[in-house]
């Protein structure tokens, strides 16, 4: 075993772990500190595509590979354009933000990088210690993004699934506009459920075309490929095109309080800790901001996970996923009324979690009370049971 005693380690380096290894590095705070970075892949492969709102200049803006200033929802009967105001819809590849990342942290002398995989962490008085295939390793406060929650209680929770597979086209003509990305396109789903494709447009002839479904349950993997198939042959309608690359992903939008596996000296992170946020999948921008809140709270010598997390607006998450388990097929006119009731800036800080109660009644009072009232039921007496 290391005798080295670390001040913080972190287990990952995939987003949660990046950004709060670079928060770190960025803060003086930590200029005298020994933090410890465990990884067992060597992150030099783009695996992930990850995309944001943000308002104005952003920290990662000299990496970004594609930025919108304009959207579009389709309902299935008609189009919503998404005028993004003040905000910037950005996309992000991993392998650019890992490079960048990575040259950064490795030329630190705070932080130790080991190639290597955790098998355990145990929680001791006063550090824990970190078992993995090569070592043991001693750290005072380790930030874990492992996912170890029990899956069976995971799904007792209100758990959907973003399940997609995502197709970076090339096509022989000129057929996309590459300054409006497509949100939601609800005119092909599949049976039932609350499934869209999405479009990032890159160029006149390159886009990433995916199809997604927000549902309780996967579907077998020959679904995706054909419905990318259908829409692009009956909506898209290009004469040829080729596929450059394929991206699949399965993410976790639950209630489920992750975070109530933290201990004395651990704390969970990313899609462990519950940063995912619960109605949208989105968490790349959450990774940034809980980074940030983590900080404070080390500094002001609080529990690193302190009120990482709004209340109100996960009870907003819950019911909103109550309804989409027990009756996805409404979803796509639930997501239908937001976007055509509000505008894109109102949603994108609803989602956020910045809005005031007077905002989030605005937003609420556009979708049928009854069926929010019957979601608020159902989730009193799971409660009670």
């Amino acid at each position: 075993m290391s005798t080295t005693v670390f001040d913080f380690a972190i287990t990952g380096a995939g987003a949660a772990g990046l950004n709060l290894a670079m928060a770190m590095l960025e803060d003086p705070y930590f200029k005298d500190k020994r933090i410890l970075i465990l990884e067992k892949e060597e992150k030099n492969v783009n695996d992930k595509t990850w995309c944001y709102w943000e308002k104005g200049e952003g920290k990662w803006d000299e990496l970004l590979h594609k930025k919108w200033q304009n959207g579009i929802v389709h309902t299935g009967k008609k189009k919503i354009q998404l005028h993004l105001e003040d905000y910037t819809y950005k996309m992000l590849r991993s392998l650019d933000f890992y490079n960048y990342a990575l040259q950064k942290l490795k030329s630190s002398s705070i932080f130790y990088w080991v190639k290597t995989e955790v098998l355990e962490i145990q929680n001791q008085a006063d550090k824990a210690v970190i078992k993995t295939s090569d070592e043991n390793y001693l750290a005072k406060h380790v930030f874990d993004s492992r996912m170890e929650a029990n899956l069976d209680e995971v799904s007792k929770s209100n758990t959907v699934l973003q399940h997609f597979r995502g197709w970076f086209i090339e096509t022989e003509k000129a057929i996309f506009e590459p300054n409006s990305f497509m949100m939601m396109d609800f005119r092909l789903t599949w049976q039932n459920t609350t499934s869209f494709t999405y479009i990032l447009p890159f160029t006149e002839r390159s886009a990433l075309v995916e199809f997604t479904f927000f549902s309780p349950d996967l579907v077998e993997d020959t679904v995706y490929n054909s419905m990318i198939q259908e829409y692009i042959e009956k909506i898209i309608q290009p004469e040829n095109f080729k596929i450059l690359k394929e991206e699949d992903g399965i993410i976790p939008m639950s209630d489920y309080q992750f975070h109530r596996a933290n201990k004395s000296q651990i704390t969970r992170i990313g899609t462990a800790g519950g940063w995912v946020k619960p109605s949208s999948g989105y968490s790349f921008k959450n990774a940034e901001y809980f980074s940030k809140r983590i900080i404070d709270n080390i500094k002001q010598g609080k529990n690193p996970a302190k009120e990482l997390f709004s209340i109100k607006h996960r009870y907003y998450d819950s019911l909103f996923l109550n309804i989409l388990k027990n009756r996805n097929h409404l979803g796509p006119e639930l997501f239908s009324r937001m976007y055509r009731n509000n505008s894109a800036s109102e949603i994108f800080r609803f989602l956020d979690e910045k809005t005031t109660l007077a905002e989030d009644l605005k937003i609420m009072a556009g979708f049928p009370p009854l069926l929010f009232m019957n979601a608020m039921w159902k989730n009193f007496m799971a409660k009670k049971l």
